[in-house]
């Protein structure tokens, strides 16, 4: 399993608050049966992540990770806002695109999804990126359904959090997202090891298992999509929104 989404670096933005932070997430991922994590710093105006540096923290990270004899890789990436994509350079853009540098992270402004996230998938397409959209559980509205619909239209992705599809009071809105065709990957999103979203996806991977009309779809939310993403290689969606 790959992990798309997960605040992994030592010492950067809200995530891991060390390296033994990060190995402690890295050792949970292990034993999950996650062999890859994206590193996802926040790319935003109130994080100091300085985006040139990300490549050697990945590579001092992924050192300390063999040293240890812990089998993850971590891999390149960024979270990025849709409120600074557009002022971001094109090597800035690749250097936080996920794995091979075509598809971007982006972070919905907080509140309802709007217009403008829209405009930034296509800003992305523009320049040759695909756009995995982050977390729509953080962004509830009684049009949801029918923007993510028309994000995916434009070509995005959608990511969800897996830790909500264990929750009791969001399980079940989880489930009919991904019911309806609007949920692709599921990710982590975790940010700590002390507190919080553990990096692990098998739970809430089983917990869709469990639904019938989900079968078909998991091999490709959970190894072909996630390939694909961290890879650059051509991805056709298999199944179209319901909505």
């Amino acid at each position: 399993m790959i992990d798309l989404h997960c605040h992994i670096l030592p010492g950067l933005d809200d995530g891991a608050r060390d390296v033994d932070d990060s190995l402690a997430m890295a050792r949970v991922a292990a034993a999950d049966g996650i062999e890859a994590v994206c590193a996802t710093p926040h790319i935003r105006h109130d994080h100091d992540v300085r985006i040139e540096e990300i490549s050697d923290r990945v590579d001092v990270l992924n050192a300390r990770l063999a040293a240890e004899g812990i089998g993850v890789a971590i891999l390149p990436g960024g979270e990025v806002a849709e409120t600074a994509v557009e002022s971001l350079a094109e090597e800035e853009l690749s250097r936080v695109a996920l794995g091979s540098g075509r598809w971007v992270l982006l972070e919905p402004a907080p509140g309802p999804l709007s217009d403008s996230l829209t405009r930034r998938v296509a800003h992305l397409a523009e320049r040759g990126h695909r756009a995995l959209i982050a977390h729509p559980e953080r962004h509830l509205s009684a049009d949801m359904f029918e923007r993510l619909a028309a994000l995916v239209v434009e070509g995005a992705l959608i990511q969800a959090t897996a830790d909500f599809f264990l929750r009791e009071e969001t399980a079940d809105g989880m489930l009919t997202m991904v019911e309806a065709g609007l949920i692709h990957v599921l990710s982590s999103d975790a940010h700590t090891a002390l507190a919080g979203r553990p990096l692990r996806l098998g739970p809430a991977i089983e917990r869709l298992r469990a639904v019938e009309m989900l079968e078909p779809r998991l091999e490709w939310m959970v190894a072909t999509a996630p390939a694909a993403i961290v890879s650059g290689e051509p991805l056709e969606l298999p199944f179209g929104p319901a909505v």
